[in-house]
């Protein structure tokens, strides 16, 4: 990985952050996702017609990743209604890089080497004891298996995107199809599922969502342009240093607890982002 990539990445970290402390304000977090989902769908499609139309075995990668990107937001909306933006997000994001480590070493040919395994891991432990405080802290344990089912999600979106940026050759036009389609599938089951009443939010719901769809959606066009010239699993590793952006945000925003024990899990974080480097 070049060091341009990876600082292209760490950026990635800090808009995606930066977007799902958005989702935290305002009086319905399901109806900031949904905005969030539909604007970016309409940035998709301002992005396709500029594009050729995809070919055949590229469309099995876009239903796939759509669909693995609904289940996210569906899951990460339910945790983020049960606890607080430092807990949620590192049990959230967390799990995914480990999964597709597995994936990666069992699956793909991406070169990764000895030493990035390590970084990887380390990396991994420091999240783990970011998130151990909602067992420890007397916190909500509900938002559990909905932060790790967002993580599931997301290492399956990881590697279905990875790879099928790949295969398209285009990334700008892929991700833009990626969330049109993600777009449509979120507003149906909103629709769906809660009503017209969905859409009844107010002006600042419409701000903070709209401002969390560009955010998001540059987040994830740098990071699947990076899984097209770098490892898979080292891409979404690195994406996971957004946890410290996160508890960051959490503290000096959300005015959440910043202890010991996170500290010293973020000091696991950024040793394991040097060990990658090295």
């Amino acid at each position: 990985m070049t060091l341009f990539v990876f600082f292209a990445v760490l950026g990635a970290a800090f808009l995606h952050a930066f977007w799902n402390a958005l989702i935290k304000i305002g009086e319905s977090r399901f109806s900031i996702m949904l905005i969030l989902s539909i604007v970016q769908g309409f940035i998709g499609l301002v992005v396709i017609s500029f594009s050729d139309w995809p070919s055949r075995d590229v469309w099995i990668w876009l239903v796939g990743s759509g669909l693995a990107h609904t289940a996210y937001k569906l899951f990460l909306t339910y945790a983020y209604e049960q606890g607080d933006l430092s807990r949620v997000y590192p049990i959230a994001r967390g799990a995914a890089p480990m999964a597709v480590l597995l994936f990666s070493l069992f699956y793909l040919t991406d070169p990764i080497t000895a030493f990035e395994y390590l970084g990887v891991a380390i990396l991994g432990l420091g999240i783990l004891l970011m998130a151990r405080g909602v067992f420890t802290s007397g916190e909500s344990r509900r938002l559990v298996p909905f932060a790790l089912g967002s993580a599931l999600a997301t290492a399956s979106y990881s590697i279905i995107d990875g790879l099928g940026a790949r295969v398209s050759g285009d990334p700008t036009a892929y991700v833009g199809w990626l969330f049109l389609i993600d777009g449509t599938m979120f507003g149906i089951i909103a629709l769906t599922t809660r009503g017209p009443q969905v859409f009844k939010v107010s002006r600042q719901a419409w701000i903070a969502g709209s401002i969390a769809s560009a955010a998001s959606y540059g987040a994830y066009a740098i990071a699947v342009w990076a899984m097209t010239i770098a490892p898979i699993a080292l891409v979404t590793a690195l994406r996971e240093t957004s946890i410290l952006f996160a508890v960051l945000i959490g503290w000096l925003v959300y005015k959440e607890k910043l202890g010991l024990a996170k500290i010293c899990a973020a000091g696991f974080i950024v040793l394991g982002i040097i060990i990658t480097r090295l």
